[in-house]
């Protein structure tokens, strides 16, 4: 039998879960859609070591059939208690994964994660990467939703780029800093800014 969970893992879902999920979900959209733009999404509290936004994004995106890979420096019970509770979703290794959360350095060697298959280009994963800050400089970004152009701190740049070359398989991405959030669909070119 499995150990209860903290009172502090049932803790730090949505203040008001229909609201608060449904602004979350559309500021996920609005940045997927319009890749290099940074929201705001508020109203979760997730535990300690890991943020609002990424707290948010795994309220509202992950469930039972949505495996989570853990990174090190997430992989703790209060992180596995509080996603258990709030979502349902399992906790995976990394080939199983639909969802994995953590540093950049700590997601590598991002290879091991499903980049889906041609018949089912959707069975790849999404990452969800903590960074330190997120700002609208750096890295240049071209593709669809993107007008011209637009900047962003990205951890790197050379995974981005050939993640675009697998298209239309690769990984989709989410970095997350507080309650900031900015996607990277793998239809997105990158370039060293």
């Amino acid at each position: 039998m499995a150990a209860p969970a903290s009172v502090e893992a049932l803790t730090g879902g949505f203040d008001d879960p229909p609201r608060g999920s449904a602004r979350a979900f559309r500021e996920i959209l609005e940045a997927m859609a319009r890749p290099g733009t940074i929201r705001h999404v508020a109203g979760a509290t997730p535990p300690a070591g890991l943020s609002p936004a990424a707290g948010a994004a795994l309220l509202v995106l992950a469930d039972r059939t949505t495996p989570v890979f853990l990174a090190p420096g997430h992989d703790g019970v209060m992180i596995r208690d509080w996603l258990a509770f709030h979502t349902g979703a399992p906790v995976a290794a990394p080939e199983g994964a639909s969802f994995a959360l953590g540093r950049w350095p700590a997601l590598a060697p991002l290879d091991r994660f499903p980049l889906g298959d041609p018949a089912y280009p959707d069975r790849s994963v999404t990452l969800i990467v903590e960074m330190d800050g997120l700002s609208p400089e750096g890295a240049r970004l071209t593709g669809p939703g993107i007008e011209t152009e637009a900047r962003l701190s990205l951890p790197e740049t050379a995974a981005f780029a050939a993640n675009r070359r697998l298209f239309p398989l690769g990984f989709d991405v989410l970095l997350t800093c507080g309650d900031a959030l900015a996607a990277l669909p793998r239809t997105t070119r990158v370039e060293a800014g």
